[in-house]
Order: structure tokens, then sequence, then C-alpha cells
């Protein structure tokens, strides 16, 4: 049985640098279902902010404070799903492959 890889969690640790979570595989633990559904509403609210954006970014009329602080929010935005991508994409790094079948 392989040994557990860390992942990568939806927040930060109290120093502001990257929190890792090591478990078994089976994703069942209180930690790893919240961090599941904490991804699940980070995505979910980029998605809702980029809809709230996109119009707001066309209204030529728009001030400058509401376009900074839309614009502030998408960078958070971005900064979660790069997150929930990379901690995701080093989950599937190491899955285990099954082997090839013989042709």
């Amino acid at each position: 049985m392989p040994s557990p890889r860390p992942r990568l969690l939806p927040w930060p640790a109290e120093n502001g640098k990257p929190c890792y979570l090591v478990a078994d595989d089976s994703g069942a633990g209180y930690i790893s279902l919240l961090a599941d559904e904490m991804e699940t509403v980070q995505l979910r609210t980029g998605a809702e902010l980029l809809a709230h954006a996109r119009p707001l970014l066309r209204d030529r009329k728009a001030h400058a404070g509401e376009l900074r602080f839309v614009g502030h929010r998408l960078a958070e935005a971005l900064h979660d799903a790069l997150r929930v991508a990379e901690s995701r994409g080093m989950r599937l790094e190491h899955r285990e492959e099954p082997a090839p079948k013989p042709s």
C-alpha cells in the first residue's frame, strides 16, 4: 500500500503558507470532506463573481472604485481557483495507474 500523499488544502496555514493534510486515500475524513466543500464553494463563488463582473466591465459609466473592487475580488477568485487546480492536479499525479493490458 502506498504511503499517504499530502493534500494541498484550500486555505492557508496561520502563517500564510500553504497548508497540507496527510490522510489515507479514502478522502472520507472530516478535514478532507470539509476541504472538498470549501473548494466547491470557492469555485461557485468565482463563477458568480464572473457573472457579476462581466456586465460591470462592459459598463462605460462604471466608477473606478467599482472596477477596482471587482478587480480585487476577481484576483482573489483566480487565486482560489488556481489553488484548487493545483491541489486536484497533485492528487491526480499520485494515483496509481492500472497496468496496461497485454494485446
